[in-house]
């Protein structure tokens, strides 16, 4: 059974913002002779692993809102910049916006059972993916979409 994570995105405004700083981040990696890779650190390793990787996501918060996910393809053993060891949640690189869904804040990352994660935008959705960042959040915190 498929299952989610949802972690907050701090320092992005929007899902432009989380594009930019990835598209960043693999064209450094690319510079250092490095093989691309997106991945999101974090201290704790998911315990229900193979849930995760049974076609989960990472759901990203931005500004306390569920705004967009990413597919997770991989957990991995890995470093933080100070030595320490962590997790690597491996992460496709497709952003695929979500109908915008408030959310309240909260530390590290949770699960996310798969009838409770937003659906994609889809076609029928294309005016509500065109507006602006702001406005769209402004509308999920009013609950008007």
């Amino acid at each position: 059974m498929t299952l989610h994570i949802i972690k907050l995105c701090v320092g992005a405004a929007s899902i432009e913002d989380l594009d930019a700083w990835q598209r960043g981040r693999i064209a450094e990696q690319r510079k250092a002779g490095e093989t691309p890779k997106l991945f999101h650190r974090t201290f704790q390793t998911p315990k229900r692993e193979s849930e995760v990787l049974d076609g989960g996501s990472l759901y990203w918060v931005i500004k306390g809102v569920i705004q967009v996910r990413q597919r997770i393809i991989g957990l991995e053993d890995g470093r933080k910049d100070d030595g320490s060891r962590c997790c690597l949640i491996v992460l496709d690189k497709t952003l695929v916006p979500v109908r915008p869904t408030p959310r309240r804040a909260f530390q590290g990352w949770r699960y996310l059972d798969a009838a409770d994660a937003p659906s994609d935008l889809g076609r029928g959705d294309k005016a509500l993916s065109s507006l602006p960042p702001q406005m769209r959040r402004e509308l999920a915190e009013l609950c008007l979409i």
